[in-house]
């Protein structure tokens, strides 16, 4: 009777390694592979999930100043170091990849040149043995100058680097084909233009098993219904044998959740909604969750306590195969 109830799949989702051992001409002494699924989430009974989620960890090159006092406190010792702040997410917080976040080159966080942060990449790696997302500013004229240059920086150490968009994809897909980076694609939560931004990228020549989907996921509360329901299409449509909606997905969760009121808020008005400490890294963790079951394979946090309670869960998840 079960078997009779059991979808059956007629594709798989790309399997992708990212960082590079002394063996492969890097630096890394591990790497991390995901993907490789050919059922849904978790669903052991119907197909394999040979490789377990990745947490990444963010780092940014610059103090941040939108970050809430809570947020800040675990790395307050090396919030001004960005390799110290990585080496303390990969030591302490156990981190399966660093996600170095270039915001300072952006026009309004700091304008700084593309050539320091080619220099932050390389001294983030040099203080790090784990993989490298590197993600750039989201200003298109100082990605295109940066991203290239810590393409090169980071040569043979097969990074993770994000992102290209519709609009804004040759300049890094050349820089990830030059140096031999995986790349990121980016769509704003549209199953349509995601599958777009992939085609546009393998008619560049790259290879689409080298391709991770960002759909631009959302926080708890803030409209992850829709979110979850992009992300389950894209896997959906895989499985189907849609070849461009094969590829790996990465959440983007740390950045949505501290912006929700309900993570951050804190003060004396707010002290019906319980302590910010525990209340905003739970936030976190439960829309990670959540995307989780929607089809993450990589998900970026940023308080240690999420990153803890998620490793606990995918732990706990991974036991049932």
């Amino acid at each position: 009777m079960i078997d009779e109830i059991k979808e059956k799949w007629t594709d798989t989702i790309n399997t992708i390694t990212i960082g590079a051992t002394a063996e492969d001409g890097g630096t890394r002494e591990k790497t991390v592979t995901v993907g490789g699924e050919t059922t849904l989430p978790f669903l052991y009974f119907e197909g394999e999930m040979p490789h377990r989620p990745a947490i990444a960890l963010d780092v940014c090159d610059y103090p941040p100043d939108d970050w809430p006092d809570v947020l800040i406190e675990p790395y307050a010792d090396v919030i001004k170091d960005p390799p110290a702040w990585a080496n303390k997410a990969e030591s302490e917080y156990g981190a399966d990849l660093i996600c170095l976040r270039l915001q300072s080159l952006h026009p309004d966080w700091g304008d700084t040149s593309p050539k320091k942060a080619a220099e932050t990449v390389q001294r983030v790696l040099e203080a790090t043995t784990i993989p490298l997302i590197i993600w750039g500013c989201d200003s298109p004229d100082k990605d295109n100058l940066a991203l290239p240059l810590c393409a090169q920086a980071a040569k043979g150490e097969n990074c993770l680097i994000g992102f290209a968009t519709e609009d804004n994809y040759k300049t890094l897909t050349l820089a990830c084909l030059a140096d031999k980076h995986k790349i990121i694609a980016q769509s704003p939560i549209d199953i349509n233009i995601a599958k777009q931004v992939n085609i546009l990228i393998t008619e560049m020549g790259f290879d689409p098993a080298d391709i991770v989907i960002d759909p631009n996921t959302g926080a708890l509360g803030y409209g992850i219904e829709y979110t979850y329901s992009i992300m389950e299409r894209i896997r959906l449509a895989a499985f189907s044998g849609d070849k461009m909606m094969r590829m790996p997905i990465i959440c983007d969760i740390g950045a949505d959740s501290w912006r929700a009121k309900e993570a951050k808020a804190a003060g004396e008005e707010f002290s019906s909604w319980g302590d910010p400490a525990i209340r905003g890294p739970l936030w976190e963790a439960m829309t990670a969750a959540l995307l989780l079951q929607a089809g993450g394979d990589i998900l970026n946090l940023r308080h240690p306590l999420a990153a803890r309670k998620l490793r606990e869960h995918i732990d706990s998840l991974m036991e049932k195969r």
